[in-house]
């Protein structure tokens, strides 16, 4: 059981609730500013003061006053007005962790919601209730108004929604799960969609996978210097002390500690100074994709602890301000950022591939891997999909940030296109994720090439992961299909079984 506060959730929790469907509730101290927050709500709209969002229209209509009688349709036509998503539907983990996030923004008490709405969020998650969401229609400021609309319209008995693997309307999931639909009152439709987090929950996701990716990208690393019998000294502590970027020093330790006791992976060569970049630099293109993870992970985890929407009530104060804190430029920009950093480590590892598999290239094994090349072809296509998988990721690394599109006839006159970003971002991890797949499959031919020892020769760590490739995919002597053999070594990743293996090393 997860207890959301407002301050302190963190991204393994929100994979918690995302993928494994762990249940939530809202702590006991966000309940009592949740209703202090409400309370002024109503103060507002018995005294007929003009706020906006609470007794005005919203964006360009925000001089339109709204009468008293009115208030609650106001709501209403919110939410229906703004669910014009459109495309394909989000993941179900991508909707769970919106809600979460949404809930924990909610908690904060700075948003005037009342608690009973905040608790059919949580009913949601815990009865597992997720709406469809069409993926596109947000420009990243006021928020994700689109898709999180498309959330509020379930607990409205409207919309669309899967529960136990069904797709219903909302009315009959929550019929199913026996909800009820609720009215929304004053502010209340405007507190649950003003706010970023569906670049926020996609950010979350993918950031979480980056780190892993990071971590499978260094091992794919060690596995092709043994394939390829490289130089080990240019991972030397000494080297990158002196250069001191973390995640360069930290990528160079990792490789260092999986290839020692190497027979293949060799400190000095005797017919060779250096290696190629792909090699020779790794740890300085492996660091930098690191080091850029682990900045934008401290946006990500300020991001979801933050109040988001608008108007922000301030019952202490009697003050209601409207600000801009839906604008989704330090996501946005922190995405961009995250997806040509991870989009790299999938140009440096195809770099490697292409050079296991060409035998002008790869130290003295047979081209493209086979030993019978001509009536087989070993990895050569293997190698293309890797190549094309990276030029895709090169046009999705082109940043969404830089664009702005006006909207709301310019009152809204410029935002962040941060969900364009997002979804770029998850696209590219699961690319990414393929292509290290490769590299895996096609370093541990080129080791078995190398050696009839592999379990003699390798490194303690990287003997390790030839074992657990091995165990799933089986040395190549002739053509085979081979696609299947990629899926499987991507669950392999996306399992994270290497590193539950090696990390006492």
């Amino acid at each position: 059981m997860i207890i959301l506060t407002g301050d302190d959730l963190n991204l393994s929790d929100i994979i918690s609730v995302a993928r494994h469907n762990e249940k939530i509730k809202i702590a006991d101290s966000a309940k009592k500013k949740i209703k202090k927050a409400r309370e002024h709500v109503d103060e507002l709209v018995e005294k007929g003061d003009v706020v906006y969002g609470i007794t005005t229209g919203f964006g360009k209509f925000s001089d339109k006053k709204i009468s008293p009688g009115e208030v609650l349709k106001l709501q209403e036509n919110l939410i229906k007005s703004h669910a014009v998503g459109t495309g394909e539907a989000l993941p179900l983990e991508v909707v769970r962790a919106m809600i979460l996030l949404r809930i924990n923004n909610l908690a904060k008490g700075y948003s005037g919601i009342r608690l009973k709405i905040i608790n059919q969020l949580v009913k949601l998650l815990n009865e597992n209730i997720v709406p469809w969401v069409p993926e596109q229609g947000s420009v990243g400021a006021s928020g994700d108004l689109v898709p999180l609309a498309h959330i509020v319209l379930v607990i409205m008995g409207e919309g669309k929604a899967y529960y136990k693997g069904d797709l219903l309307t909302g009315e009959k999931a929550l019929e199913k799960a026996n909800l009820s639909k609720v009215e929304l009152v004053s502010k209340e439709g405007l507190a649950l969609i003003n706010g970023t987090q569906m670049m926020a929950a996609l950010g979350s996701i993918a950031l979480y996978d980056s780190q892993k990716l990071m971590r499978y990208a260094d091992y794919a690393l060690a596995l092709s210097l043994e394939g390829l019998n490289g130089i080990t000294s240019a991972f030397d502590s000494d080297i990158h002390k002196l250069r001191a970027h973390p995640g360069q020093v930290k990528s160079a330790e990792v490789v260092r500690n999986l290839t020692k006791e190497s027979n293949l992976a060799v400190y000095n060569h005797e017919e060779r100074v250096q290696d190629s970049y792909t090699l020779r630099c790794a740890p300085q293109v492996h660091g930098a994709s690191r080091d850029a993870v682990n900045h934008v992970k401290d946006i990500i985890n300020r991001e979801i602890n933050s109040v988001t929407d608008n108007p922000l009530l301030f019952p202490e104060k009697d003050k209601v301000i409207s600000g801009g804190n839906f604008h989704g430029q330090p996501l946005a920009l922190g995405l961009d950022y995250l997806a040509m950093a991870v989009s790299e480590i999938g140009n440096i590892s195809e770099r490697r591939v292409a050079r296991l598999v060409d035998g002008s290239l790869n130290n003295g094994l047979e081209m493209f891997l086979t030993p019978h090349g001509g009536l087989n072809s070993g990895y050569m296509i293997a190698q293309y999909t890797a190549a094309s998988i990276v030029a895709e990721n090169k046009v999705l690394a082109n940043p969404a940030s830089t664009d702005s599109i006006p909207t709301s006839a310019n009152q809204e006159d410029h935002v962040s296109m941060g969900s364009i970003s997002a979804r770029k971002l998850r696209d590219i991890v699961a690319n990414v994720e393929k292509v290290l797949a490769i590299e895996f499959i096609v370093a541990a031919q080129g080791v078995d090439l190398r050696t009839d020892s592999p379990l003699k020769d390798l490194g303690k760590g990287s003997k390790i992961i030839y074992k657990i490739i091995r165990e799933k995919i089986d040395q190549l002597k002739e053509d085979r299909i081979l696609y299947p053999e990629v899926e499987e070594m991507r669950k392999v990743i996306q399992k994270d079984l290497i590193s539950k293996k090696i990390n006492n090393l």
